[in-house]
């Protein structure tokens, strides 16, 4: 099979059209024509009985999950430093395992388990922080191309407040580097795209962040980074920026904070009122990356709030921060997290749901890769079928309730297929 093909997939199809809604249909029939949804039917009409019909019987077909924060690099040490907060944390774990990205060959070693790993989980899409390196980022992007997802890859920009080997010499040859980067990356990928990357705020000169801003207005590309993750980072930006209304605001001088410049935010653990404003006005997506909030003790977002407010929520699994590549069980925490923080809170915020995690998981996130994450007619196709037969029961469980047991209990589960923009990934056969 190949992408652009037409095909149906059948079994239990589940998903969210909205962040409080399952739409299940058992048995049911899920139509793929030119990589796109067509829809989703209880029977499968006649105008599509000539098509290839893979039968997932007594499966779950879900849409592909969406990681919308993962620093690849960072895969090689997962699981080290937990008992670390977040600045301690970079200086002892994260840079110095960065710096050996300057060694090509180890760079593919490492990058080499990161991709693998990746395609074997249950996420379509995700974006990628890289290094500072343009060779290694380029070596990322080129093995991720080959499997099929679709990813968005940053090359890191850090000028100041970092080890020497991960500190660009000054603004304008980092600015130069990054250009000639998202040159050939346009050129060379059609799948993994460029996405512009300025580490976080301190580690960001005004000069640098001036000249991203212009990029990314030459080049139309999107934005991630870091936001109000950490108590002490949240002070650091105050004092280096003290002419900024919020840390949001550092990035939104410069055109790198939604609007025109389609931007993903990290964290979001501590926005003020007026940060908590610009997130929604300015449309820029929260990533959630609730086990790394809890590994780093920054905290818990407020989720609930986001959502309620009508802000784009999606998870992030933030490897290595957090250390399990997998959005199931970033959406478990998510749950989890929002309870005790609706607990501390004297109940003032709510927790969220199941159903809100799995939205942020698929259609929250997938609003960053475009019309992603649902299977609603004219979305892309990216689908994975379920298989939790393992998960045994005594009594009849109903689909949704199969559904949350495999989210919490995954490792039980196994992924028959994995589809993304309607091309195979993994294993299946047709009648």
């Amino acid at each position: 099979m190949t992408g652009g093909e037409h095909f149906v997939l059948s079994g239990h199809i589940v998903y969210t059209p909205d962040k409080n809604t399952f739409s299940i249909t058992e048995n049911g029939y899920l139509v793929c024509e030119g990589g796109h949804v067509t829809g989703v039917f209880a029977t499968l009409p006649e105008r599509f009985s000539a098509l290839p019909l893979y039968r997932y019987t007594d499966c779950l077909i879900i849409p592909g999950l969406c990681d919308t924060h993962v620093h690849a690099p960072q895969y090689a040490f997962r699981g080290l430093g937990m008992d670390l907060e977040l600045i301690d944390w970079l200086d002892r774990r994260a840079f110095p395992q960065e710096l050996r990205y300057a060694d090509l060959a180890y760079a593919e070693r490492a990058y080499g388990q990161f991709v693998s790993a990746l395609t074997q989980s249950a996420t379509t899409r995700a974006a990628v922080f890289g290094t500072i390196h343009v060779s290694a980022t380029l070596r990322l992007m080129e093995m991720l191309e080959k499997t099929g997802l679709r990813c968005l890859v940053g090359k890191v920009n850090m000028d100041r407040n970092a080890p020497d080997g991960l500190r660009d010499p000054e603004p304008d040859e980092a600015l130069e580097q990054t250009e000639k980067w998202v040159k050939q990356a346009l050129s060379r990928f059609e799948r993994t795209r460029p996405i512009l990357t300025p580490r976080f705020v301190p580690s960001c000169t005004d000069r640098l962040m001036e000249g991203l801003g212009e990029l990314q207005r030459a080049y139309g590309l999107p934005v991630q980074s870091h936001l109000s993750e950490n108590v002490s980072e949240v002070e650091w930006v105050r004092e280096l920026c003290p002419w900024a209304e919020s840390y949001g605001g550092a990035y939104a001088r410069y055109g790198l904070f939604g609007g025109a410049a389609p931007t993903v935010m990290a964290h979001c653990v501590h926005p003020t009122d007026a940060e908590f404003d610009l997130i929604r006005r300015q449309d820029v997506l929260v990533s959630h990356c609730p086990a790394s909030n809890a590994n780093l003790s920054s905290g818990v977002a407020p989720v609930g709030r986001y959502l309620d407010a009508g802000i784009r929520v999606g998870l992030g699994t933030d490897v290595a921060g957090g250390f399990d590549l997998s959005i199931f069980r970033a959406m478990t925490d998510a749950v989890q997290f929002s309870k005790l923080r609706a607990h501390f809170m004297g109940m003032r915020e709510r927790p969220v749901t199941l159903c809100e995690a799995f939205y942020m998981g698929t259609k929250g996130g997938g609003t960053l890769f475009g019309k992603v994450g649902s299977f609603e007619p004219g979305y892309l196709f990216d689908a994975v079928v379920l298989n939790d037969h393992r998960l045994k029961a005594p009594g009849a469980l109903s689909i949704q309730e199969r559904l949350e047991r495999a989210v919490y209990l995954e490792k039980d589960v196994v992924i028959e297929h994995k589809f993304v923009q309607g091309s195979e990934i993994t294993g299946g056969v047709p009648e």
